[in-house]
Parts: structure tokens; sequence; C-alpha cells
């Protein structure tokens, strides 16, 4: 499955901080169940490319895996020998970006201006992570889409849960990344997926 495929899909990425290798699957089973077609392993998770590589081989051409926080080029290369296909950062580093996409593989890079949006475009990002959400809200999304490529999705992360989805979708959001409210270290299987089926309802009624 494509990154294209899965923003078509489904745009909502989760984000499994904290997951460990033996819950990675059945958690990843979850949310493809349930709808889900890009999930991501932060790289301050216990052992996160083992669960890369475990959820990547499980959920092949049913969903799209990779990472999260990845801050080097060296974690690239660990994504990509695990078999991920996805970088998602907390920042814009055009190195890092630039790697990825050497590595064909997709990048989507956290920004929170205007000048980080286009840097990260101009290194060959594929998708915009607005990030903290928290410290932009709405209006500033809806201010930053009116001057970015239409083209661009951008994916608020950070403290969005299904009630918090409307206004930012309105203000030109293209999908999420969802960390603690779809997922907590500890959670179960059956736990993810009640919250996952909230997430995918709210989106759903939101697009149609």
């Amino acid at each position: 499955m494509t990154f294209a495929d899965a923003m078509a899909t489904l745009p909502l990425v989760a984000i499994l901080r904290g997951v460990k290798p033996e819950e990675a699957t059945g958690i990843g089973e979850a949310l493809v169940a349930e709808g889900f077609r890009l999930i991501e392993v932060p790289l301050n998770s216990p052992q996160p490319f083992d669960s890369i590589r475990l959820m990547a081989k499980a959920l092949a051409g049913r969903a799209v895996v990779g990472a999260g926080t990845v801050l080097k080029t060296t974690d690239v290369d660990g994504v990509a020998a695990s078999g991920g296909t996805l970088i998602v950062m907390p920042h814009t580093d055009v190195e890092v970006i630039a790697h990825a996409k050497a590595k064909g593989l997709t990048a989507m890079p956290g920004f929170a201006t205007p000048s980080e949006a286009f840097a990260g475009l101009k290194a060959g990002a594929d998708a915009l992570k607005l990030f903290p959400a928290e410290a932009n809200p709405p209006p500033v999304l809806k201010a930053m889409k009116a001057v970015l490529p239409k083209s661009v999705a951008v994916l608020p992360v950070g403290g969005i849960g299904p009630d918090s989805m409307a206004a930012f979708v309105e203000a030109g959001a293209g999908g999420f990344g969802l960390g603690s409210a779809l997922y907590k270290p500890g959670a179960t299987a059956a736990d993810v997926a009640a919250k996952a089926k909230a997430f995918v309802a709210a989106w759903t009624k939101l697009k149609g």
C-alpha cells in the first residue's frame, strides 16, 4: 500500500508511543480492522525497530508502517532496514528529509512556522505535520494553509481527540496524527480498537 492510497482511505496516523514488540502486531491488526492504514512507532519506544519490523511484515499490503520521532539520518536507515516506509519527525531537518527521500521513503516533517513548512517541502516532504497542535490552533492552520500549496496535506498532531477534529478540518487539516487519545502504553488491542472506532466515526461524520 502506498502512502497516497493510505491517505485517500483514512488520513489518520496511529502514533504508538511506548508500544512493545510483543504487543505491536496485535495492536496493528486491531487498528487495521477499524480502518486505519497509517501506523508509526516513535523511536523513543522500547525496541522500536523490532515493532516496526513485525508490523511491516504482518500488515504488508494493508497498512503503511514506519517511525516517529526520527531525528537523525541513521534513524532513517534503521527504519528502512526494518521494512518501514514512513518517516515522521517532530521537526524540520532537511538532511533527514532528503535522506528519507533518497531511500525511497515517505517523509512527514514537523513544522510550526511557514518558514519550516516551505523548507520541508523544498527538501522533498510528502506531507506536513503541524506540531504541536496545542500551540497552533485552527486559526493558525487556516492562515498557513492560505499560503501553502493546496496539494500538500497538513496533519495536526498533539492533543487531538475525536471532539477536537472539526475545527481543524474546517481550517484545512488533511488528516491527523493521533497519540495518547488513541494509544497509551499498556493499552490492550481491544482498548485501542474501541478508541480507533471513535476516531473513525468522527472523521467519517466530518468528511462523509
